[in-house]
């Protein structure tokens, strides 16, 4: 690499906590890591201590989500909560039992028109998708059902990315079959199918560059973008990686960068406009990164934005890499 690859800033661990599967930042001075353990642990990041963890329920926490005022997790076998936040403590307010079993991860999208509008997409039974609105308990749950007889046999939801264009809500969604189909959420009906990756399980797509990348089991990450107005899938390019195997791919909101997490334990930092590899990062040396996020805003700890780290070896690492 033409740039040594930089050290963490710090590195979170409790002896309680154990492997993490799922990250997510409340606001920028908070990090909440949901563990295989069924717990979620609360780290306050201007002490870099467990301010708070609390058992959701047995099994493993795959995915998890923070509002302003509520925290959202998925757990292995789909069961999604919602927790409000009470005297320094998360209370549960309900919960919808679920049916997945795959490893397909729920998205929560805030709308850029209206805030307090917030969807979540969660993966049910065979290939259907749940729609929540997520503030408004009495809206009726949407369903996404891909039930057109012409289409290939899917097999379960793998991975999903909802986002806007033109004032207009979109959902990709991956499949078993390799499969991607692009929902438009408004009217509920497909708009364009494309095999684009056999093996996929995470998937990210940013509006603004008309560009997105998907990874999975391979050591190919593809690369694809949309045919506008008609919103038709186009395959791109394929990045190769050393070791196969990726569990998470994140684009940075600034377009510069986009991350992925191996099964190897690497983190692999590309640039964005030209998908040229930039750095490896192997702080995580035991068991596979399962997770990758970004702050919104600087950590004032360290004057930066951040982007942290999680898998197996029970920590999570701390990059700047911004400066």
């Amino acid at each position: 690499m033409a740039v040594l690859p930089p050290d963490p800033v710090f590195s979170l661990r409790s002896p309680d906590m154990g492997a993490v599967n799922s990250l997510c930042f409340q606001e920028s001075e908070r990090l909440l890591a949901g563990t295989i353990k069924g717990s979620v642990f609360l780290w306050d990041l201007q002490t870099n201590r467990s301010a708070l963890h609390f058992e959701v329920g047995p099994d493993p926490i795959t995915s998890l989500h923070h509002t302003t005022d509520r925290l959202i997790t998925q757990e292995k076998g789909g069961t999604i909560s919602m927790f409000s936040i009470g005297s320094g403590s998360y209370v549960k307010e309900r919960s919808i039992p679920g049916n997945h079993l795959g490893y397909c991860r729920s998205a929560l999208h805030t709308s850029t028109s209206n805030t307090s509008e917030q969807l979540l997409f969660y993966p049910c039974e065979e290939s259907a998708i749940g729609v929540l609105h997520v503030t408004d308990s009495s809206a009726p749950t949407q369903m996404l059902v891909p039930d057109d007889p012409q289409l290939p046999k899917l097999g379960s939801v793998t991975c999903f990315k909802p986002f806007e264009c033109a004032s207009q809500l979109f959902l990709l969604a991956g499949y078993e079959s390799g499969h991607f189909l692009t929902w438009d959420i408004s009217s509920g009906v497909i708009l364009d199918v494309l095999e684009l990756a056999t093996d996929a399980m995470a998937v990210d797509y940013d509006p603004i560059t008309n560009r997105g990348i998907v990874g999975g089991a391979s050591d190919k990450l593809v690369s694809f973008s949309y045919q506008r107005p008609s919103m038709q899938l186009q395959r791109g390019s394929e990045l190769s990686i050393k070791n196969p195997g990726v569990n998470c791919v994140r684009i940075r909101s600034d377009q510069k960068v986009f991350a992925s997490g191996g099964w190897d334990g690497r983190i692999r930092i590309f640039s964005w406009k030209s998908l040229r590899p930039l750095a490896v990062l192997t702080q995580h040396k035991q068991g596979g990164v399962m997770d990758l996020v970004y702050s919104n805003q600087p950590v004032s700890m360290w004057h930066a934005n951040i982007m942290a780290a999680a898998g197996m070896d029970s920590q999570i690492s701390l990059w700047d890499l911004y400066n």
